[in-house]
């Protein structure tokens, strides 16, 4: 049978060196399965792999949409399927699909519920208030109409927030009643390699690898994406810090009148504080990533 092999593991872990060695030993090339890396408009800050990288193998999934279109984990799972599928006809026995979003990995694995359409006009509102509220409102009200999904979804996400409340007040149904736990059948064989490394490691990756984004020129592409900054996409770490700095800096915010994303946390007034944040929410998004990854005990584990 026919077999995807999914690399998968926390941020900054190695991911993409070691689905290029794997993609290369079996002539496949590397199908992407990161919610950020597929906007092409976001560059360093998602770690896109390098030019280098990216002409050693075939990459599927990496710039290929753009910021300004609604792109969700089921039409990643259409999408992907199609491709896979596809590629499989024309002769791979095995494909490697390599990242960390784990919920897109769950949409092509076991497929999605059947979630209402999204309504534009209140996700917008939602959003709009993510921005001025802060996410921490918004956990607090997910947590009133739907106990379950403030219990099981990562509350830290604010687009995975924004989404269930949107759902919550849409239909007037908690998020979590559309949810069966039903499994879509594949009809070839999952494999799924997980990459981990010591914490202290992890983490002074993820410490070096923000150093290297800012060199790269972070607070430039940032800048660039303004115009942007209250679409879904942009709602990400190592952006969202940026434009906190920025607002502050150009007067928009104050101490008195800060309303935080974290609690306790203040303004951000200086380039290195947005970096010291940056650094400090890549280190807890990473321990969210295995936490979600250690209840799938289909998952070979593979330390680096």
């Amino acid at each position: 049978m026919k077999k995807l092999m999914i690399i998968l593991g926390p941020t900054a872990v190695g991911k993409t060196d070691y689905s290029i060695e794997t993609a290369l030993r079996y002539g496949s090339p590397v199908i992407s399965c990161d919610s950020r890396q597929i906007y092409k408009e976001m560059t360093i800050g998602t770690a896109v792999p390098s030019a280098e990288q990216l002409a050693a193998v075939q990459h599927y999934f990496i710039h290929s949409h753009t910021v300004t279109q609604l792109y969700t984990a089921g039409k990643y799972e259409l999408e992907a399927l199609e491709l896979i599928n596809r590629l499989f006809a024309e002769g791979h026995e095995t494909l490697v699909m390599a990242g960390g979003s784990g919920f897109y990995v769950d949409a092509l694995v076991n497929g999605l519920d059947d979630f209402p359409s999204a309504d534009l006009k209140l996700r917008g509102e939602l959003m709009a208030r993510l921005q001025e509220e802060g996410v921490e409102a918004l956990r607090l009200e997910l947590k009133a109409l739907d106990p379950e999904s403030y219990a099981t979804i990562d509350i830290a996400n604010g687009q995975r927030v924004v989404r269930a409340l949107e759902v919550c007040l849409m239909t007037g149904k908690p998020f979590s009643s559309f949810k069966t736990a039903s499994r879509k059948s594949r009809d070839f064989e999952i494999e799924k390699i997980g990459l981990v490394r010591p914490r202290e490691v992890l983490y002074d990756r993820i410490n070096r690898r923000v150093i290297q984004m800012i060199d790269d020129g972070l607070v430039e592409e940032v800048r660039s994406l303004t115009q942007y900054r209250d679409l879904a996409a942009l709602q990400t770490v190592g952006y969202k810090e940026i434009f906190d700095w920025f607002d502050y800096q150009d007067g928009k915010v104050s101490a008195e009148g800060w309303t935080p994303t974290t609690p306790g946390d203040g303004p951000v007034t200086t380039l290195d504080r947005a970096i010291e944040l940056i650094q400090r929410n890549t280190r807890h998004y990473a321990k969210r990533q295995l936490s979600y990854w250690n209840r799938d005990k289909s998952i070979r584990w593979l330390e680096l």
